[in-house]
């Protein structure tokens, strides 16, 4: 991925160098147990607590659902908004302000979804509304509970925040065969994605919805909310593309980060077999074939994976 002339965003946390590992933020967490209590079978906690964070690195939403079917549970749980999460103003940059490759990375990809939808919400007459993006190592808190570096990349959809570990990008690599920078590049644009979904009042009505539904059905709709976070990230690649930012073989990097985290490749490396009713983010041919579809089409009407569900 050709970054070299592509800005930096300003919206960028650093809590690296924090001491506290950000716990002092000022976040309450609330309803998000950490799945105590729920019996592992099939694997050690450490292996479990990887799946857990590839799950939550992509899907982005709900880190108990994943925890739940790499376990043996089938899935289910929500997240709850609690009002009385405090969160404490912090600027943009915090920490120790280095600019290392990682930290630049991960700016500048940033700074590429914030043009892309900027661009995109104003040829729609509305003002797209950036997301911060935190970076911190080994265990830091948001207003969605506390996330380790086992949890990976993740959108807190309670403090409008995307959460990086940047270490979890070397499991990616290592233990889930997805290399290169554009398939780090596509899981920041996939978790950007969920905050488009956000800002369109998609994941609120999600939330909602699914409060009442049975297990099976909150499943389904959660994968329709997953699947449309993948085109979103095609459509931002597709723009990318457009400005020359992409090189040969960088879609084919995002596809198999999209192949390798797709519900059926999860559990088949963890249980040995696949339960459909169970799935909650898509197989990985849906995450594949629909981040296609975002990236061909560069077209946000392409996205629609809910056929009037939502």
């Amino acid at each position: 991925m050709r970054l070299d002339g592509q800005r930096e965003s300003e919206n960028v946390e650093d809590r690296r160098s924090d001491g506290s590992g950000g716990l002092d933020g000022g976040y309450r967490p609330a309803g998000m147990g950490g799945g105590r209590g729920i019996p592992l079978r099939g694997g050690s906690l450490v292996t479990i607590a990887l799946i857990v964070g590839i799950g939550w690195l992509v899907f982005g939403i709900n880190p108990i659902q994943m925890l739940i079917m790499v376990t043996g549970g089938g899935g289910g749980g929500s997240y709850t908004q609690d009002t009385s999460y405090q969160q404490a103003p912090t600027p943009s940059r915090t920490g120790s302000g280095s600019e290392d490759a990682g930290r630049a990375f991960v700016s500048k990809v940033l700074g590429s979804t914030e043009d892309v939808w900027t661009d995109i919400f104003k040829s729609a007459g509305e003002t797209y509304e950036p997301t911060p993006l935190v970076l911190f190592s080994g265990m830091t808190r948001s207003a969605c509970g506390q996330a380790s570096a086992a949890s990976g990349p993740f959108y807190c959809p309670l403090d409008k925040k995307v959460y990086i570990d940047l270490a979890f990008y070397d499991e990616l690599k290592r233990r889930f065969g997805a290399p290169g920078d554009f398939a780090q590049a596509y899981v920041i644009a996939h978790e950007v994605g969920h905050h488009v979904q956000d800002l369109q009042g998609i994941l609120p009505k999600f939330n909602q919805m699914r409060q009442n539904m049975s297990r099976a059905d909150a499943n389904a709709l959660s994968v329709k909310v997953e699947l449309q976070a993948d085109c979103y990230a095609g459509v931002w690649a597709n723009r990318t593309d457009q400005k020359g930012m992409l090189e040969a073989g960088d879609i084919d990097e995002a596809l198999n980060a999209a192949t390798q985290i797709g519900d059926d490749a999860i559990q088949k490396r963890t249980q040995g077999v696949v339960v459909p009713e169970s799935f909650t983010h898509g197989t990985s041919a849906q995450r594949s074939a629909w981040f296609k579809r975002g990236y061909q089409s560069g077209d946000l009407n392409q996205c629609n994976t809910f056929q009037g569900n939502i």
